[in-house]
């Protein structure tokens, strides 16, 4: 077992010589091969950006506006304010352990392996319930985009929007298998085009809705649904937040961590809740919230065709198609290397954290996180599976909060971060608190899913690691 910060030996094992196959970028850690170290500034932007954009914008504003209608935009801006509130904390743990493993990695090493077990593993399975939900909007949109053309998939056993998802997210694990670098490429290629979609469609809905065009914004109440479903809605759409933390999970693999993980997580969360709120306001806009809600998970399509006509609503469908696959394949990638870092810790088998030496990837920590993704991608059960991500990011969200304080205050010797957050110790208080706050205000189907997500961990835990002693272990 290793320091986090220096990656010395401490549980007394010998590390072994450096395989064969190893590149100048490969470092080895006890008797694990370390992943190269290939995503840059750009890069670790684009798994924040793309990740979050896509169910942000492309699948929650029809189900958003129907929840808390035209105040949804400030539950997006809620939702904003919590991630910001925990990026900046856990920057400063990324810089201090960058390490794959994110939240888990932080919290493991700061308050012992019974929490990190917990984070860990729910951390796992956050990620498939959120690749599962990206992977069905995803499906959603190819429908669309089929239809569009007259082609109408009937007469199979489930929705086609199903059977999409799964082959999608079979092919995307599959990518991943081929190397983190291929994968980061695609994923930088995907965000830029989606930002200038994105940057001019809003650009005119904007001045569509101030009335430059000539036309009359629908009036609305902004608090037409009440007050109490703003908390709500926040709560649903938080799962649009998840990918700054997702930047942290492959800690490991970013190129001068010091200065990119900071500017990557924090910058991120601030460009996407950008286009978060101006979205809704231009969708709105256009429809009123009550119309938007009918639309459902392709709601967007139909804002784009009532602003731009048919090139509009083309041009959204592909930025929708383009959002989903962003954030799928970002989750999936994500997915693995939280399964990569409990295996290296021994919490999982130790086989999961193989590395496939001709792809630098871990390729069976790839087939742990797509496998179980493909099974909820089959329950079709989009605001379920939103929620109980949400959840379980939540809840690691605020023990990362804590995890901060509590390495403030021991201050070990191998504690060294180069980025220090602002206005501590309030940054970390109020993000732990909100971070739980914002549980109270969802679904209970989701609470209990998310609760037996935990419980389950913690068994596993007693049953299968209670002699597994990890730096931070009191």
């Amino acid at each position: 077992m290793s320091d986090p910060a220096t990656g010395e030996n401490v549980a007394g094992e010998r590390p072994e010589p450096e395989p064969e196959g190893v590149t100048d970028e490969t470092t080895v850690q006890g008797d694990d091969v370390e992943l190269e170290r290939t995503i840059g500034l750009v890069g670790g932007l684009a798994i924040g950006i793309g990740t979050m954009i896509g169910a942000g914008i492309f699948v929650f504003p029809g189900l958003a506006a129907e929840e808390a209608g035209l105040a949804a935009t400030l539950s997006f801006g809620i939702g904003g304010v919590i991630a910001l509130l925990v990026a900046l904390p856990t920057s400063e743990l990324a810089t201090a352990m960058p390490r794959s493993g994110g939240g888990y990695y932080f919290i493991s090493r700061s308050m012992g392996t019974s929490y990190g077990a917990i984070v860990g593993l729910g951390l796992w399975l956050g990620l498939v319930f959120a690749s599962a939900f990206y992977l069905v909007g995803l499906g959603h949109y190819i429908v669309a985009v089929l239809a569009e053309v007259g082609v109408v998939l009937t007469g199979l056993p489930v929705g086609p929007h199903v059977i999409l998802g799964l082959v999608f997210g079979a092919g995307l694990t599959a990518l991943s298998v081929g190397g983190t670098e291929n994968t980061a490429k695609l994923q930088n290629g995907i965000v830029v085009i989606l930002l200038a979609v994105l940057t001019g469609f809003l650009t005119y809905g904007v001045l569509d809705a101030a009335g430059v065009f000539g036309r009359q914004s629908v009036p609305q109440e902004f608090f037409s649904q009440g007050q109490l479903p703003v908390l709500s809605t926040a709560a649903l759409v938080f799962t649009s937040y998840l990918g700054f933390a997702q930047v942290a999970t492959v800690a490991g693999e970013i190129k001068q961590p010091s200065r990119n993980l900071p500017l990557a997580m924090v910058g991120s969360v601030i460009v996407v809740t950008l286009f978060y709120v101006v979205t809704i306001f231009v969708a709105t806009s256009s429809f009123g919230a009550d119309r938007l809600g009918t639309f459902g998970e392709t709601a967007m399509v139909e804002v784009a065709r009532d602003l731009l006509g048919l090139p509009g609503a083309v041009m959204i469908l592909i930025a929708g198609l383009l959002a989903t696959f962003s954030s799928a394949n970002a989750s999936i990638l994500s997915a693995s290397r939280s399964v990569y870092a409990l295996s290296r810790d021994a919490l999982l088998p130790r086989w999961a954290s193989k590395i496939n030496l001709k792809y630098g990837t871990p390729h069976i920590a790839l087939g742990m996180a797509g496998g179980p993704i493909l099974v909820l991608v089959a329950t079709d059960q989009v605001e379920i599976l939103a929620e109980v991500a949400s959840f379980l990011h939540l809840v690691m969200y605020a023990l990362i909060c804590v995890a901060l304080l509590v390495l403030r205050r021991r201050d070990p010797p191998w504690y060294d971060p180069s980025f220090r957050i602002p206005g501590y110790p309030a940054v970390p208080i109020l993000g732990a608190l909100a971070s739980a706050g914002l549980i109270a205000f969802m679904n209970p189907a989701s609470i209990v899913i998310g609760v037996a997500v935990m419980g389950g961990s913690y068994l596993w835990y007693r049953y299968y690691a209670t002699d597994v002693k990890l730096k931070g272990d009191v």
